[in-house]
């Protein structure tokens, strides 16, 4: 009984010791990290910005539940020269998928959606849904079929519905479920579950399912359950004008400069890529998911849907948008030692956004990591920036 005690003693202890996760201290002494060379990271990051080849950036690491590095270099506005500051806020593209996931295993977790559930369960457009055993070819012998079983949540979770990228939906939709109406008039390009083929619209409907098994708007679901209990203030889908000052301005990278790229607000919230954020509310959010769903005593998952979210659902299949990698839900995760060449352990769960947005967490080191850009092309998830800082960031860890 006495060993008992102390253990769940010692237990309370060394949480209490650990405290909350703060993104305004750093300490890199508790998080194991030596400062010199974290603070090469934004030496780096400022040469690409000298180099032309950025507006600016935001990094942050953190590890063992302490922010180690937090940095800001160049513009968060090139033309007016507005400097980058670490809490400017960003559109976070793709980065918006594992929300949109972690949304969906919230209802999971409360016996209201099954993994296995099909899709057609709560969307009437995914009823009579047709296959082309050609892919995206026509011709002889590529007459639409029925597929073998229906799309589930689970397919659309990893990219593995069969549904293109995209499906038009004739006239610019108001609402998410215009948007996923146009479902209806999609032809499967595989059997559901059988290849890889990254789906936009698949996580549109994973939004609208929120909706329907909910019987609340997406973006207040994700607001009530997971932004505000793990205080992301400045994390929306439509900016508040209070603080569109803050947003960075989106660039092209051309021979001759950078270019200005002018932004259409949108008329809905998109779970597929529709979320502005910091640095820093993202780091809450890759926090809680490195401790199995809680963070600063609130529990938004549980342990078993992060552990799911997180592990690579794609077995041998050709996923991703790096090398090594599978597919979990919304991440991709470092499944071969391909995967490692940044320095992340196999099994560390990623995520980047169009616009050079990328968040990663490599449990085995016990590290978060993100880096912020406002760039629409350039190396995707392998830019040479989050290459670097990928790599810089392990470079740091001391013990």
């Amino acid at each position: 009984m006495k060993t008992s005690i102390c253990l769940v003693l010692g237990c309370s202890l060394a949480a209490l010791a650990a405290g909350p996760f703060l993104i305004d201290k750093t300490d890199p002494q508790a998080a194991g990290m030596d400062p010199a060379r974290l603070a090469r990271i934004p030496v780096r990051m400022q040469e690409f910005v000298t180099a032309g080849k950025t507006a600016g950036v935001v990094t942050l690491v953190a590890r063992h539940g302490h922010v180690a590095s937090l940095e800001a270099v160049g513009y968060q506005d090139l033309e007016s020269k507005t400097p980058m500051r670490t809490d400017t806020i960003f559109r976070l593209a793709s980065v918006t998928k594992p929300v949109t996931c972690a949304g969906i295993m919230i209802l999971v977790d409360e016996g209201r959606v099954s993994l296995i559930d099909p899709a057609e369960k709560y969307l009437p457009e995914f009823k009579g849904l047709k296959l082309n055993p050609c892919g995206t070819l026509a011709g002889y012998n590529c007459e639409a079929v029925t597929p073998s079983r229906p799309v589930n949540i689970l397919d659309l979770m990893t990219h593995t519905s069969g549904l293109p990228g995209s499906v038009s939906a004739g006239a610019a939709p108001d609402t998410l479920a215009e948007r996923v109406a146009a479902v209806s008039r999609a032809t499967l390009l595989f059997e559901p579950g059988t290849a890889w083929n990254y789906s936009n619209i698949g996580i549109a409907a994973l939004g609208r399912i929120i909706e329907v098994a909910s019987g609340e708007s997406y973006d207040r679901f994700l607001a009530d359950r997971i932004f505000r209990p793990l205080e992301m203030k400045d994390t929306f889908f439509f900016v508040p004008p209070d603080k569109a000052d803050r947003v960075a301005s989106v660039y092209t990278y051309e021979p001759d400069g950078l270019k200005k790229v002018p932004m259409r607000p949108a008329r809905f919230p998109a779970p597929e890529g529709g979320l502005f954020g910091t640095a820093g509310d993202m780091a809450r959010f890759h926090q809680m998911l490195l401790d199995k769903g809680t963070l600063n005593g609130q529990r938004i998952l549980s342990a078993a849907a992060v552990e799911a979210m997180t592990t690579s659902q794609t077995g041998s299949m050709k996923a991703g948008f790096a090398p090594g990698v599978g597919h979990g839900f919304g991440f991709e995760v470092v499944r071969e030692t391909l995967g490692t060449f940044r320095y992340n352990s196999i099994g560390s769960f990623v995520k980047g956004g169009a616009y050079r947005t990328y968040g990663w967490v490599d449990p085995a080191k016990d590290l978060v990591g993100i880096i912020f850009m406002q760039r629409t092309n350039g190396g995707g998830d392998v830019a040479e920036e989050i290459n670097s800082f990928m790599a810089m960031a392990a470079a740091s860890i001391e013990r």
